[in-house]
């Protein structure tokens, strides 16, 4: 059944689409590359789920040429692209590996002469092994170290880049990463992970600084955000979903914005030093949200190590990761972030929405995936109705262009809207992406 048109957005609305480093580039030993968080980690046995690593991925760094013409025929306004640490600073300290930077160059020079803005995330979860053996994000110096980075790639391509993303997804880097164990560098701290909370968001103010001094183009943050479903109606069921509110939407966004920490959970706040909220509430021109699916949250039984508990939202329509899907939710936390912030809050980014499914290119060379179309539907019509209650949204990104390595699932999770032969490396568009193409145009009219 044919979709209604979309709703005219805006004019000056970015419509884009999204990949990272590490899912894509492959080329991991390459030009001087060092290794990662995630090269190490993929290499462990048990660790993905399908036992495969990112070291060839969609090995879009010889083939970015073909992947530009993909987002050209698209008509997309802005890519959204992350630069691997590791290819820059091989162990994350001293001057710039200049093989790195280059490929970064051809790469914003090729999307820009395609007419697209280059958006470049600075951190995109691939920290340098070699800063990970001197405590990663555990240790102080991390941030400093982040801001140095951000120098040497600002100052190289600050010229060009259109849009600025210091850290993505901070919090699901802290506790899939540090708190949890299930991604890399795969510690299991719970909430002795919190210096790593802190950390990222000191090198994120200071990074914020270090790339203004290069480049005069906007700076922006991205969070995860997650509206927070109760699942249960007492005091104690309510406690909980304050607990993971703050977590989640409010740990690494009412510090950014001014109001520190966020007290309904208990942090040791030792590492925080005199001046450094100073430096995390350094002025942000935007702040970037990822949204995949709301959470639902309840009480925790007597003995759980954590104030809230999760539990499976029922009665949505589900993607092939089993999240549910809720195009509502996106709508309600651009709302929720205005009205929470008020005018303290920059203009909002949308830089990721999209789903998996498990789609496969059919005989006739066709690959089909309605439900994505489905998704991006009504993903797009719940941001053009933030917009209508007064959120100030300024682009929406879809993840991902490429079916990519999706970090602990490895390629059994495909995102694309063009689908990639992992062994031939082929690309084929699905149907989602004539879809988003031709929506692309309706909403610009």
């Amino acid at each position: 059944m044919a979709l209604p048109p979309l709703p005219a957005f805006p004019t000056g609305f970015t419509f884009g689409v999204a990949t990272s480093a590490y899912q894509v580039e492959g080329a991991a030993d390459t030009g001087g590359r060092g290794p990662s968080i995630w090269d190490t980690f993929t290499h462990e046995p048990g660790q993905i789920a399908d036992g495969s690593t990112g070291d060839v991925a969609c090995d879009h760094y010889h083939r970015y040429p073909e992947d530009v013409a993909l987002m050209a025929g698209l008509g997309t306004d802005a890519y959204r692209f992350s630069v691997a640490w590791p290819r820059v600073q091989p162990d994350g300290t001293g001057p710039a590996n200049p093989t790195g930077l280059a490929f970064y160059d051809r790469l914003v020079d090729t999307v820009l002469a395609a007419g697209i803005d280059p958006v470049a995330t600075l951190f995109h979860w691939d920290l340098p092994q070699a800063l990970e053996d001197r405590g990663g994000w555990m240790d102080r110096d991390t941030a400093y170290r982040f801001a140095d980075y951000s120098a040497l790639v600002a100052a190289a391509l600050g010229d060009r880049i259109k849009l600025w993303v210091t850290l993505n997804e901070p919090v699901v880097h802290m506790t899939y990463g540090y708190a949890m164990g299930v991604h890399a560098p795969g510690r299991m701290m719970l909430f002795d992970a919190f210096p790593t909370t802190h950390h990222q968001l000191l090198g994120h103010g200071l990074a914020v600084a270090a790339v203004r001094a290069h480049s005069g183009s906007p700076v922006a943050l991205t969070n995860n955000y997650s509206p927070v479903h109760a699942c249960g109606d007492t005091a104690a069921d309510r406690a909980a979903v304050a607990a993971y509110d703050a977590l989640h939407n409010r740990l690494f966004t009412d510090p950014v914005l001014g109001l520190g920490y966020p007290t309904e959970i208990d942090f040791d706040l030792s590492v925080v030093h005199d001046g450094d909220l100073d430096v995390i509430a350094t002025p942000i021109d935007g702040i970037g949200v990822n949204y995949y699916n709301p959470t639902g949250i309840r009480a925790p039984d007597e003995g759980h190590p954590l104030p809230f508990e999760m539990v499976q939202l029922d009665g949505y329509p589900t993607t092939g990761f089993g999240w549910p899907v809720v195009p509502e939710g996106l709508r309600d936390i651009l709302v929720t972030l205005t009205r929470r912030y008020g005018d303290a809050l920059p203009p909002l980014y949308v830089t990721e929405s999209g789903c998996s499914y498990p789609d496969v290119v059919g005989p006739d060379g066709d690959c089909a995936d309605p439900d994505r179309i489905a998704y991006l539907d009504g993903h797009l019509r719940a941001v053009r109705d933030a917009i209508d209650e007064g959120a100030d949204v300024r682009a929406y990104f879809v993840w991902s262009l490429l079916d990519n390595f999706e970090w602990a699932e490895g390629f059994s999770q495909r995102f694309g809207l063009v689908h990639v032969d992992f062994d031939t490396q082929v690309r084929t568009p699905k149907t989602s992406y004539a879809w988003y193409r031709d929506a692309i145009r309706q909403a610009r009219r």
